[in-house]
């Protein structure tokens, strides 16, 4: 069948419409994943699904799985799509005006499928920025990827450059956190260093993946702790991560001191092999 991308279904329905009075809309009272769909399935939907269970028990959101996997099976079905980027969106539901929770909550469940090709020039190497906008401390919401995105939106405004792929955030420390979209690493004397997500920065499934198996799996240790300028400077590589586009590392970053050149290593390299051969070989 022919479909017309994105195809979006509203709990189940293919081409329904989300109501203005929902609080996802009103509030940004959600959470949302976004994977890669890679020879039809999902091969991290496994980490995505179980952050997005931790996301919805901190906000205190029922989330109903066995009803989400009948949706996504049915929108995969719909679609027949190979290869592109899934979406789902898991708000409180609709509710009346005022914070105060609904007397009973429906959860809405949004699922968009996109025929989006990863772009391979990346693999390469992109280019990054400093960002001026800083990212707020906030434990109770730290590590979920809820819909509050005004931060990363407001740091993408910084620059219109298509050269500039992504522009890395700092905390109101001066820590760098993450990219507006990607986790960061950075590589020194053979070991990974990440930034600690325990005040604010999403916890990525790629991030996951990277510290809890490919980087085990080939001798490469991992540190997460605070990442400082002079860190970056002093970095032997850098690269940031997503759950889509995999690794990408990075060649260049500018900012107001002079610009940070870096080469892509060994270390990088060996990851997107380990990514490559992981996704080859294991779904889960």
């Amino acid at each position: 069948m022919s479909n017309s991308y994105p195809l979006i279904s509203v709990n189940g329905v293919i081409g329904q419409q989300i109501s203005p009075l929902d609080r996802g809309f009103a509030y940004g009272d959600g959470l949302f994943e976004t994977c890669r769909l890679t020879r039809g399935v999902i091969p991290l939907w496994a980490l995505h699904k179980a952050r997005l269970r931790a996301g919805c028990e901190r906000l205190r959101i029922p989330l109903d799985e066995a009803l989400l996997e009948h949706y996504l099976a049915a929108l995969l079905s719909a679609a027949a799509l190979a290869e592109g980027i899934f979406k789902v969106t898991v708000t409180r539901g609709v509710g009346g005006r005022g914070y105060g929770l609904p007397a009973e909550v429906f959860p809405t469940y949004c699922l968009a499928l996109y025929d989006t090709a990863i772009n391979l020039a990346h693999q390469q190497g992109v280019v990054l920025r400093v960002c001026q906008q800083r990212l707020a401390r906030n434990a109770s919401l730290a590590g979920i990827k809820h819909l509050n995105r005004l931060e990363q939106i407001l740091a993408r405004t910084e620059w219109q450059d298509t050269a500039i792929v992504d522009g890395l955030l700092m905390d109101k420390n001066g820590h760098f956190i993450e990219s507006t979209s990607s986790n960061l690493f950075i590589v020194r004397k053979g070991q990974l260093l990440t930034p600690n997500l325990s005040r604010c920065g999403v916890a990525g499934i790629m991030r996951q993946l990277i510290t809890d198996v490919l980087a085990p799996g080939a001798g490469i240790t991992t540190e997460i702790g605070s990442v400082t300028l002079s860190d970056l400077q002093s970095a032997d590589e850098v690269f940031i991560c997503n759950a889509v586009n995999g690794i990408w590392p990075v060649v260049e970053i500018r900012s107001e001191a002079n610009p940070m050149i870096f080469s892509q290593g060994n270390i990088t390299a060996a990851l997107q092999q380990a990514l490559r051969a992981y996704f080859s070989g294991k779904v889960i």
